[in-house]
C-alpha cells in the first residue's frame, strides 16, 4: 500500500496519484525506498557471515596460543652528513669574503611505536603524504538529467469501475480521481448563464435565510401588474389624447363642410348660411352679445382646427365700419352627446384666425358671441366665414 503524503490517505501499490485528493505518489514511494535501503560498506560496520557457512573453530583447550610475528618499526633514515668546505685558494686579487657554513640539518624525531599486545596485529607504517597539487580550472558541466525509469505494471492492477475521461483508464467507485492521470472522475456540471434580466432585481436570486424568496418575488410582481393595470385605466383619457395630438402634428388635416347652419338670431339680409359660402365679403350679422351659430356634420369626425374671420371685409376701413366679435365660445358635440367647451379670444383685425381644437367624434360646433367691438344701435355683429379641418 502507498500512502498519500498529503492526505494520508492509503491507495494501491499500482497507482500513481492519490484517490482523494490527486496528489502524485511518486515522490513518497522513492523517498521511502531510499530511506529503507541499508548504506553498505560503511565505517564501523561489521560484515555478517554468509547463511549456511561453518563458524571460526575454536582453539583446544590448553594449547600454546602461537603469536604472530611482529615486524620491526621502520626507522628513518639518517639524513647525509654535509661535505666540509674546500680552502680557498691564493689569489692576487683582494681576498673576498668567506661563505657562510650551511645549516646542519636537523633529523626529524623517529616515530614512537605504540607496544604491540599479545594477539594483536602491528600497526603498519604510512606512507609520507605527497604535496597536493595545484587545481587545474575546468568548465562546469551541465545537471544532466535522469533518465526515467519504467515501472513495470503489476498483474493484478486491473480494477473494475467507471473509466477515466481522459485516458480510459479503470478505476473504483470509491476513488475521487484517476489513478493514472490524476482527472477528476466526477466533473461538476457547467452551469448556464443567465439571461440579462435574471440578474437585475427584483427578478435576481440570491440566497436567503429561511427560504429561497419566490414568495416575496410573486408579491413584487403582482403589486408591479395591478399599478400598470390602475395606471392603464386612470391615465388612458390623457394617454389617448397625447397620441392623438402627436398624430394631428405629423399628419395632414382635410377640410371638410358642415350639412348646414343654423343661427338663434340674424339680422335681415345677412342669414347664418352666408358663413359657409366661401366669401369673406359676406357675413352673418348678429343682432346682440349672447346669440349663437351651429354647424351640424353628417357623421363624426376628429376636428383638428377651426378657422374664423371676422368683420364685414377685408379691407381695413370697411373692417372698422362693422362690429366685429372679439371673444367666443367654442362648444363640439361629440356623438355619445358629450360637450367639450374652449374659450376663444380672437384678434381684433382682419383675416383668419386658426384655434386648435383636436376633438374626436364631433358631429356638432355651435359658436356663441360674449364679447363685440365696435358695436351700436343698429350695428349688427358680423361674422365673416368659418372654416373646419379634420384629420
Amino acid at each position: 500500500m502507498r500512502t498519500c503524503p498529503e492526505c494520508g490517505v492509503a491507495n494501491e501499490d499500482g497507482d500513481d496519484f492519490c484517490g482523494n485528493c490527486g496528489a502524485y505518489l511518486g515522490w513518497s514511494g522513492t523517498a521511502a525506498a531510499t530511506s529503507a535501503a541499508p548504506a553498505s560498506g560503511a565505517p564501523g560496520s561489521a560484515a555478517a557471515p554468509p547463511a549456511g557457512a561453518n563458524p571460526p573453530a575454536a582453539p583446544p583447550a590448553g594449547a600454546a596460543r602461537e603469536e604472530p610475528p611482529v615486524r620491526p618499526s621502520a626507522v628513518p633514515a639518517e639524513p647525509p652528513a654535509a661535505r666540509p668546505a674546500e680552502p680557498a685558494r691564493p689569489s692576487s686579487a683582494a681576498p673576498a669574503a668567506a661563505p657562510a657554513p650551511a645549516p646542519t640539518p636537523v633529523p626529524a624525531p623517529a616515530a614512537e611505536v605504540p607496544p604491540v599486545r599479545p594477539g594483536a596485529v602491528p600497526p603498519q607504517p604510512t606512507a609520507a603524504r605527497q604535496p597536493a597539487a595545484d587545481p587545474v580550472a575546468v568548465q562546469p558541466a551541465k545537471p544532466v538529467a535522469p533518465r526515467p525509469t519504467v515501472r513495470p505494471a503489476a498483474a493484478d492492477e486491473a480494477q473494475v469501475g467507471p473509466p477515466c475521461p481522459r485516458c480510459g483508464t479503470p478505476n473504483r467507485p470509491d476513488r475521487k480521481f484517476c489513478r493514472r492521470c490524476a482527472e477528476p472522475l466526477t466533473p461538476t456540471e457547467l452551469v448556464a448563464a443567465l439571461p440579462w434580466w435574471r440578474t437585475r432585481w427584483p427578478f435576481r436570486r440570491r440566497v436567503r435565510i429561511g427560504g429561497s424568496g419566490s414568495t416575496l418575488r410573486r408579491m413584487i410582481a403582482l403589486l408591479v401588474l395591478a399599478a400598470l393595470v390602475v395606471a392603464g385605466v386612470l391615465f388612458y383619457p390623457a394617454g389617448r389624447n397625447i397620441y392623438e395630438d402627436v398624430l394631428d402634428k405629423l399628419r395632414d388635416a382635410s377640410a371638410i363642410s358642415p350639412t348646414g347652419a343654423a343661427a338663434s338670431a340674424e339680422v335681415e339680409g345677412h342669414p347664418a348660411k352666408l358663413t359657409v359660402d366661401g366669401l369673406s365679403n359676406t357675413y352673418w350679422g348678429a343682432p346682440n352679445v349672447g346669440d349663437s351659430i351651429s354647424f351640424p356634420f353628417a357623421r363624426p369626425f376628429r376636428l383638428v382646427d377651426v378657422i374664423i374671420h371676422t368683420g364685414s371685409s377685408t379691407e381695413p376701413q370697411q373692417f372698422q365700419q362693422q362690429a366685429r366679435p372679439t371673444a367666443l365660445d367654442l362648444r363640439m358635440t361629440t356623438s355619445d352627446g358629450k360637450v367639450h367647451e374652449q374659450k376663444v379670444t380672437l384678434n381684433d383685425k382682419p383675416g383668419p384666425q386658426t384655434v386648435l381644437t383636436g376633438v374626436s367624434d364631433v358631429v356638432k360646433v355651435t359658436l356663441v358671441v360674449r364679447a363685440a367691438a365696435g358695436t351700436g344701435p343698429g350695428i349688427p355683429i358680423a361674422l365673416a366665414e368659418v372654416e373646419f379641418f379634420k384629420r
